[in-house]
């Protein structure tokens, strides 16, 4: 019997050592198609990766140190992927050279997530710094944009919120089951959703034990949110979406409540769902009456989905839960790169 190997693709981390650029590494180090050649890090630029993150000791690849980031370094890498773990308004630096220079870029930051310059800057306070590629990256969620994203030349991986409003509700606008109007969100995100970062709204005693609402009444994440919902109802969406700091490290859990088509069922509700993830690996139906858990998909790529009707007010409610540096963040952005470059969607993503 005869083996091929696996082709490896030389990828690079830019902003490697946050959350998300931690949860990025832990994935890539073990993908069998790639060869990780690049991690960037100003602070802890000359370090090895496993002396910041000692999960990596022994690991084959984690000796590799920690570089500065600059584009023409990147590139004489020889790198022909690149995550981008960065702040927004950071990452659109990087975007315009790597992708000139070849690099297929996957952007985990909220710069190449919308269509529209105008709602970028009223979300984020400045002018988007490269129109011509926000416009032409593809939202990246693999379940809705699959075929913009295996042709991308550069990828704007959605929000980890965003991923636990839009997957549950995309289908049923689609499908007319929702009325587009009166949509109400809820979501609890863990902590390591801020960022790793020195904040005193952050530390343990003012987290633990304790739950808070913030980003009232608008969250940034709303300008994504309501420009795939809008594009899946074929009109404008509006919704009222509150967030909510949890007392754990990762996990996000989402209840969304949306008034129903008059005279829906319960059984076209199952069956819309059936059919819009039936080839969704990542995707768990919890079926009807089965509320979600953070505890079943925490450290995993999954995202859980459950639902019930309200027939005394006739709505529907939606449950969701995912991990939100891993589903909300690296491990979407890898399931996109699986697509770019021709591997199994799920490839390096089986983590439970």
């Amino acid at each position: 019997m005869i083996f091929f190997a696996m082709k490896k693709v030389k990828t690079a981390v830019v902003g490697a050592s946050g959350y998300t650029g931690q949860e990025l590494l832990r994935i890539l180090l073990r993908h069998p198609g790639v060869e990780l050649v690049c991690a960037t890090s100003r602070q802890y630029a000359g370090q090895k990766l496993s002396d910041l993150f000692p999960r990596f000791r022994h690991v084959p690849g984690a000796d590799l140190c920690f570089t500065d980031s600059d584009v023409e370094a990147i590139a004489a890498t020889g790198a022909e992927a690149a995550f981008l773990a960065l702040p927004h308004g950071v990452s659109v630096s990087y975007g315009r050279g790597l992708v000139e220079a070849g690099i297929r870029v996957v952007d985990l930051s909220a710069d190449f997530r919308l269509n529209d310059p105008e709602v970028y800057e009223d979300f984020y306070g400045k002018p988007h710094a490269d129109v011509e590629l926000m416009q032409e990256a593809p939202y990246g969620m693999p379940e809705w944009h699959r075929e913009e994203i295996e042709k991308a030349r550069i990828v704007g991986s959605p929000g980890c919120y965003p991923t636990s409003i839009i997957l549950p509700l995309v289908p049923l606008l689609k499908a007319g089951l929702v009325l587009p109007e009166d949509i109400v969100v809820n979501s609890g995100s863990g902590v390591s959703g801020a960022g790793r970062k020195a904040d005193i709204s952050l530390l343990f005693c003012e987290c633990n034990e304790s739950m808070r609402a913030y980003g009232v009444p608008r969250h940034r994440h709303l300008s994504e949110i309501e420009q795939e919902l809008s594009a899946a109802a074929g009109q404008k969406v509006t919704i009222t979406f509150t967030p909510h700091l949890m007392p754990v490290n990762t996990g996000i859990l989402t209840t969304t409540v949306a008034k129903l088509k008059p005279g829906t069922t319960i059984e076209e509700i199952n069956a819309c769902f059936e059919a819009a993830y039936a080839n969704a690996p990542f995707v768990r139906l919890q079926g009807p009456n089965k509320p979600t858990d953070t505890k079943n998909v925490t450290r995993t790529n999954f995202v859980d989905i459950g639902w019930a009707i309200d027939s005394r007010t006739n709505r529907v409610v939606l449950m969701s839960a995912e991990d939100n540096v891993i589903k909300g963040a690296g491990g979407q952005g890898v399931h996109a790169f699986n697509i770019m470059f021709g591997f199994d969607e799920t490839e390096g993503l089986w983590i439970i």
